[in-house]
Formats: C-alpha cells, sequence, structure tokens
C-alpha cells in the first residue's frame, strides 16, 4: 500500500465535510475550484490529493457530488464503525464522551475509565465511568478499535502498555507526552499547547 502523507489525509477529510453541506444545499457536481476555495487550497492541490486514490470527474463537469463524497468516506474508512474507548475521566474526557458528533461518523463512544473512586459509576451520555482495573477484562470481552489516552503524564505510558497488550493499535493521545508503542500501533497525539503556539506564531509575524 502506497504511504499517503498525513496532511493529504486530513484534506480528504475536509473536503468530505465540504461535500456533505454542498449536497445539503442540493448541489449535484462541484468543482476542484470550489473545494479549494473552502479549504484554503489550490485546484491543483485538490486533484492532486485525489489522484491518489484514482480518476474523479471530468474536466470542465467538476465531480459528481454523491459519487465523490462515497468514494471519500470509503477511503477514508468510514463504511464501518469503530469502537472507541476512553482512558480518564477528567475535563477532555468527559467531553468526548458527551459530544454527539462522533457516533455521526462511525465512532461509537462505548466505555470510559478512570482510577478516581469520585469518578467510577458517574454517568455520561449514557456511559457510567468503570474501574481501570477492569480495562483488560473488558477488552477481553468486547475488544475495541480505538482506545483515546486522556491521562496524567505520568500515566500515559503505562496505560499505552496495557492497551497494547490487549490488541490496541490505534491510540489518540491527549496526554502531554510521547508515547513509545511498537511499530505496528500508530500514535496521533493531541497537542492543543503546540496547537496554540502555532496560532501565536501566525499573529506575531503578521
Amino acid at each position: 500500500m502506497r504511504k499517503i502523507a498525513e496532511s493529504t489525509v486530513r484534506r480528504l477529510s475536509l473536503y468530505l465535510r465540504f461535500l456533505e453541506e454542498f449536497e445539503e444545499q442540493g448541489a449535484t457536481t462541484v468543482s476542484s475550484e470550489a473545494l479549494a476555495s473552502r479549504g484554503g487550497t489550490t485546484s491543483a492541490q485538490v486533484r492532486k490529493d485525489l489522484s491518489f486514490f484514482g480518476s474523479f470527474g471530468k474536466r470542465g463537469l467538476g465531480y459528481q457530488v454523491p459519487a465523490l463524497k462515497t468514494r471519500l468516506r470509503d477511503i477514508l474508512g468510514l463504511d464501518r464503525r469503530y469502537r472507541v474507548i476512553v482512558i480518564g475521566a477528567g475535563k477532555i474526557g468527559s467531553a468526548l464522551v458527551q459530544y454527539g458528533g462522533f457516533r455521526a461518523r462511525g465512532f461509537d463512544l462505548v466505555a470510559i475509565y478512570d482510577n478516581d473512586p469520585k469518578k467510577i459509576g458517574r454517568e455520561w451520555n449514557g456511559l457510567q465511568v468503570r474501574n481501570v482495573t477492569e480495562l483488560e477484562r473488558d477488552l477481553a470481552r468486547a475488544p475495541a478499535d480505538i482506545a483515546a489516552v486522556v491521562t496524567p503524564a505520568d500515566a500515559a505510558q503505562g496505560v499505552a502498555d496495557r492497551l497494547v497488550t490487549c490488541g490496541i493499535t490505534a491510540i489518540l493521545n491527549f496526554a502531554p507526552v510521547q508515547l513509545s508503542v511498537p511499530e505496528a500501533v500508530t500514535v496521533k497525539t493531541v497537542n492543543l499547547v503546540l496547537e496554540l503556539e502555532a496560532l501565536s506564531y501566525v499573529l506575531a509575524n503578521r
């Protein structure tokens, strides 16, 4: 399988959202220029991104919105549903569980865990916070596809090790630490400080 840059995958996700919006507005075709304008890129970049996955659209006619939307969902793996667990019932963890948009995109949050007795047993959006000591037993009974690690930095690596042992191969890491995992495991780290610093750079250098 050809390796595709993460930046390309992110743009495909944006194109999908734009296509859904165009479809809601009643559009049946869309040009690369229209997608580029919405995404802050160029029409050449749109065509290049799509060309990695085949031939789309016709010159002068644009892309068929329903067909391209379906194809992008297939490329992004959104033609199936994913079971997601959250480790850490703090403010970010609770926000993730209570956000309704994940289910609409195929991501079913099925469990949330913590080690704080004050949080264990609480219910958020239909999910009861479970004791993290139950993690291995739960995953053996009902495997998950993705785990979100929303723990303090000093606990994150230990949690990641347990998840890997349980067979989790996709981790979304919110902890402010670099996780060490086997090559077969993919980790995406969400660092809000880095994102804010990137915005700070833009503001400071305008």
